[in-house]
């Protein structure tokens, strides 16, 4: 799979997707990269420890964030792609569910769509990212943790952003699938979707597991955001195990160690 100018082999490998936030509220790191030299200083910190792409966010999509105008999204996000672009060798990712704001991005040099809404918000962001011959990384989510068989609803429900990214014709060779653990989903779900995640094999994308930090790990070992590494390492061997081809995290170097343990005990 192409990323940029970087080609990724989703079969035999797990790649990191660095969480470069910069946001004032974000649930783990908020306020900490939200100034331009702040996000580039970190995202070189990210990419010399191994990050494989840089994942830039302008707005927290944490439960009960606050929802900012695109413009201001874009005056977050559009300075820090391009400052990365043109002083680093890495695939840059949007994180936005928005036609605006992902337009901007995309002339601004990113090179995937990291879609909250698995293109179901705005189809207009499924269109752009055909037009711009991006990638895209379709997420799992639901207004409510409603189903009536967890796991074949997921299955379903990513048919359809899978349906929708190729009517506005994405190609499939751009297309990887995110489960959404801790979006739409109560503890226990987020707990058998990182036990099931190879269920989306099913569908024939690459997937990205993307549990760093998140709410499911502090239930589990009652501990706040920013002692949660361990746990979200023991959800990156699963990922691996489970053939994962990107994780998407705040610990460049302690999850690409892990990874690396992981691979070289699989034969991989």
């Amino acid at each position: 799979m192409q990323i940029g100018g970087k080609e990724f082999d989703v079969k035999n490998k797990t790649y990191i997707m660095g969480i470069l936030n910069v946001t004032p509220d974000s649930f783990s790191d908020g306020g900490k990269f939200n100034s331009l030299d702040a996000a580039l200083f970190h995202a070189e910190e990210m990419i010399k420890e191994g990050a494989d792409i840089v994942d830039i966010g302008g707005e927290s999509t944490r439960p009960g964030h606050t929802v900012i105008t695109d413009e201001e999204e874009i005056a977050r996000v559009v300075p820090v792609i391009e400052a990365v672009k043109s002083r680093f060798d890495v695939p840059v990712s949007i994180d936005t569910y928005k036609g605006k704001v992902a337009q901007a991005a995309l002339e601004a040099g990113a090179d995937l769509v990291n879609d909250i809404w698995g293109f179901k918000h705005d189809r207009r962001v499924a269109e752009l990212t055909a037009q711009y011959g991006a990638a895209c990384c379709l997420m799992h989510n639901r207004h409510e943790a409603v189903y009536e068989n967890f796991l074949e609803d997921v299955v379903k429900d990513m048919e359809e952003c899978v349906r929708i990214a190729r009517e506005a014709g994405v190609g499939d060779d751009k297309i990887i699938l995110d489960p959404g653990v801790g979006f739409g989903k109560d503890y226990q779900m987020n707990l058998e979707m990182i036990h099931h995640v190879e269920i989306l094999h099913r569908l024939g994308f690459p997937i990205l597991l993307g549990t760093s930090r998140k709410s499911v790990i502090g239930l589990t070992l009652d501990l706040p955001a920013d002692q949660r590494v361990e746990g979200t390492l023991a959800t990156t061997v699963m990922g691996v195990e489970k053939g994962c081809a990107f994780v998407r995290v705040h610990d460049i170097k302690e999850n690409k160690r892990v990874i690396q343990m992981t691979e070289a005990i699989l034969g991989r």
